[in-house]
């Protein structure tokens, strides 16, 4: 069944049917989902949803635009819920300077991201990276933290090009793919998905953000994540079948779940 590698069902454009749609994403095909947090309520946010839901795992972590809510109790709070039975994650966590121009911000980002990515290393868990207009020094961060660990990372929502693309997979990087891949105008994306190796691709929705075509501009979830497998399977040239069975299994090794 598809697995959606990162969605935030905690988000408020869900509340007035949150628990509707959760339950029939397994008639749509979706058997498992990773939710994932972007500040330390949404991360228990994510926590309580796992709890509720046998398909729903956890992600925690602090969004680089939201790391003022981070200090040592918050990140003390992380720490000790990362042993949670359903949390399989840190993140996401990472660069954004597409919102943020201020050079002492990003040095915060940049001070958070290693502090939650050692965390992570220290714990054993994987990574989800957020990484907007940041390409190189995400690169370059990522090539320190990441030397003589075997901690996986995917760098989720991939937006580069093919080549950074294979800079990131050189480290042992994931790379997610989701909605973004079936517009016409994204073309390095679609290179992306159709040259990489398939151990390394990551299907997700970033739900409710970024439906894909002919959704787009609507609110996004797991179950438009069919149209990302149809668009990859055509580029590949394979059945949509075999994008299922093997981005389940890249999933499912990357969060460590039976």
């Amino acid at each position: 069944m598809i697995f959606d590698t990162h969605a935030h069902y905690d988000d408020s454009k869900f509340d007035e049917d949150r628990d509707e749609l959760l339950a029939s994403l397994a008639e749509a095909g979706v058997g498992t989902v990773v939710n994932v947090g972007c500040d330390i309520q949404s991360s228990q946010n994510s926590l309580d949803l796992s709890r509720k839901y046998d398909f729903i795992y956890a992600a925690l972590g602090v969004h680089p635009s939201d790391i003022a809510c981070l200090n040592e109790e918050t990140f003390g709070w992380l720490r000790s819920h990362l042993h949670d039975d359903k949390v399989v994650a840190l993140g996401e966590i990472g660069l954004d300077f597409y919102w943020e121009k201020d050079e002492a911000v990003r040095d915060k980002q940049r001070y958070w991201f290693r502090r939650q990515f050692e965390l992570a290393k220290e714990e054993g868990m994987s990574v989800i990276i957020h990484s907007r207009e940041a390409a190189q020094e995400t690169y370059e961060m990522l090539k320190e933290m990441m030397a003589g660990s075997d901690v996986p990372v995917v760098v989720h929502c991939y937006s580069y090009s093919p080549e950074m693309a294979a800079d990131f997979i050189k480290l042992g990087c994931h790379i997610g793919i989701g909605g973004v891949v079936t517009f016409k105008k994204a073309k390095k994306l679609k290179e992306v998905a159709k040259d990489i190796p398939m151990d390394r691709l990551l299907l997700e929705t970033d739900c409710p953000y970024l439906a894909p075509e002919p959704f787009r501009g609507r609110r996004n979830n797991s179950a438009l994540i069919a149209h990302v497998v149809d668009e990859i399977a055509g580029l590949r040239g394979i059945s949509r079948e075999e994008i299922i069975e093997k981005t389940e299994e890249n999933a499912r090794k990357f969060y460590g779940i039976a």
